[in-house]
């Protein structure tokens, strides 16, 4: 299966989740879907849908009138009866309910992101001219505190891939499976780590997408593009040493052209990335709480480090705003300024 096929596969199964998740809100939620998809990814339809069922469900809980009504039932001029301040409560409920007898949390990032959607919502129904009112827009979005940036340290890399390599410390349960996969693993940790690709990227890449006459992959990026990334030779010989295993297991049906197999030789998903990285790097540091996205932050320090080109780390990593880039690496922007105080001197000693 190739990768467009591959990605077209995730996308259509998201549609089917996603039709089953609206069926359950009130029907009107079904032309805003429809209105949005042209600008959204299947991926950010369904978190909209997720955040409206969590909405619907306190107004369910919440509102007198819903109370009394299936909430697939819940008619659209309930959205005019909304004020900002309801708004607000709903945000200040949402840090920590139970649900079903499970208490769940949200954090700043949580709640902005179901304000946002919330928002999203409302503005489309407003925009079209089906409400009267527009509460969420007048309540301010969460104020985001910055986390420190997650990475590994240039000898905390090399000791991960030496884990990988080693299979020291694993269990012995961890052992067998190792024994079988540790060649793949090296490959595909190495290649996130020498490419800076995203996890999903690296899960969809098939044979054919390999050159290695100019050590290079191409992959699909967020929105469906086509990007070719280029390896260095760490990365090139990790892949040719895998390359000789995977030409002599037979995948089954629809993975036969994918590059990375599972040991059920299907595609390997991205749960299993997940896990593999977390696998290994906890026997690397218990303090830091790596994933594929955290090797993704990695790469990126280390070409900024080498070029001090943030415009070359953007393209490479695939953000559209240089501006999240630099928002990530502002820590090493600030090393490299206080260098300079080093290199100009007023008065000669």
């Amino acid at each position: 299966m190739k990768e467009k096929a591959y990605f077209e596969s995730v996308n259509t199964n998201n549609e089917l989740r996603l039709r089953k998740l609206i069926n359950s809100l009130p029907s009107y939620c079904r032309q805003f879907f429809i209105g949005i998809e042209a600008n959204t990814s299947s991926r950010t339809r369904i978190a909209y849908a997720y955040d409206l069922a969590c909405f619907f469900d306190y107004l369910h809980e919440t509102n007198p009138l819903c109370k009394k009504m299936a909430i697939n039932e819940i008619p659209l001029s309930v959205l005019d009866q909304i004020t900002p301040l309801d708004i607000e409560e709903y945000l200040f409920y949402l840090k920590v309910y139970e649900k079903d007898g499970v208490a769940h949390t949200n954090d700043e990032r949580g709640l902005k992101r179901k304000l946002a959607s919330l928002r999203t919502f409302y503005n489309y129904f407003f925009k079209n001219e089906l409400i009267d009112t527009n509460p969420a827009v007048k309540v301010d979005m969460p104020k985001i505190h910055d986390k420190a940036i997650v990475r590994l340290d240039p000898d905390e890399v090399a000791e991960l891939l030496d884990t990988v390599e080693s299979g020291e410390h694993l269990t012995d349960r961890q052992q067998m499976y190792h024994e079988k996969t540790k060649t793949r693993d090296l490959a595909l940790l190495t290649l996130l780590l020498g490419t800076g690709m995203r996890v999903s990227e690296c899960v969809g890449i098939d044979l054919d997408d390999l050159d290695f006459k100019n050590n290079a992959v191409k992959v699909h990026r967020k929105g469906g593009a086509e990007v070719v990334l280029y390896f260095g030779d760490e990365v090139a010989a990790a892949l040719e040493d895998y390359l000789i295993e995977r030409r002599g297991i037979t995948a089954e049906p629809g993975s036969v052209n994918a590059l990375f197999l599972s040991l059920q030789n299907k595609r390997i998903s991205v749960r299993a990335v997940e896990n593999l990285v977390k696998k290994y790097s906890k026997l690397v540091t218990n303090l830091k709480n790596i994933t594929p996205h955290k090797l993704r932050s990695t790469y990126g320090t280390s070409l900024y480090r080498e070029t001090g080109d943030i415009y070359l780390v953007a393209d490479v990593l695939g953000h559209k705003d240089v501006n999240t880039t630099r928002k990530h690496y502002a820590a090493i922007e600030d090393d490299r300024r206080r260098l300079a105080a080093k290199y100009v001197h007023l008065r000669k000693e």
